[in-house]
């Protein structure tokens, strides 16, 4: 493999480690549903886990220049998708407009942002849309809220589930000033088309 150029092999620990969040996902939901009183604890240590092989995925690629197009594919697949169906599970759980509305929000904006990439792409646009800072730190900002949200029953009766709320509110903040900025940097190709 020559320096710089992606690898073409999928089995790569980047790409497996991506895969494995995927597989975590129903795992989640199912120990969240389980009738036992560590099963919070449970769902939000595993839901952190397949959280820290997000970062450690892209770090792994970048360092071993194991980067590829399934890795590319499936990494924002991966994300999107976990954190789509902790909320469900979470808004099921907390029947609250509390959490209903950043929810809806977030997972609004990543169909959204999906569908605005997939278009630039299209359209040969695609790095006008790349991921950008903003929208790592919403990332890390939804992932620590879900965490500390899986992690205790629904009820404002904790300290942590409060601070937990901030932080789903100020991800929520994050997501439409992403949003907001990928839309910008589309507009004109929008516009032109």
């Amino acid at each position: 493999m020559s320096e710089g150029k992606p690898t073409r092999s999928i089995y790569t620990i980047p790409n497996i480690l991506t895969m494995l969040r995927i597989l975590a996902i129903p795992v989640i939901v199912l120990l969240y549903y389980l009738p036992f009183e560590w099963k919070y604890i449970a769902a939000a240590c595993v839901f952190a886990g397949a959280g820290f092989t997000d970062w450690l995925d892209g770090y792994l690629a970048r360092k071993w220049k194991q980067s590829s197009a399934l890795g590319a594919f499936l990494d924002p697949v991966a994300d999107k998708l976990m954190v789509a169906v902790s909320l469900v599970v979470l808004v099921e759980a907390h029947a609250s407009a509390w959490l209903a509305v950043p929810a809806l929000v977030i997972i609004s904006r990543e169909i959204t942002i999906s569908a605005l990439r997939e278009w630039m792409a299209e359209v040969g646009q695609r790095a006008s849309v790349a991921v950008s800072y903003i929208g790592k730190v919403k990332t890390a900002a939804q992932m620590l809220a879900i965490t500390g949200l899986l992690a205790n029953p629904p009820g404002f009766d904790q300290m942590v589930v409060v601070l937990a709320y901030a932080v789903l509110y100020i991800a929520t903040a994050l997501t439409l000033w992403s949003m907001i900025i990928y839309l910008r940097a589309a507009w004109p190709v929008l516009k032109d088309a």
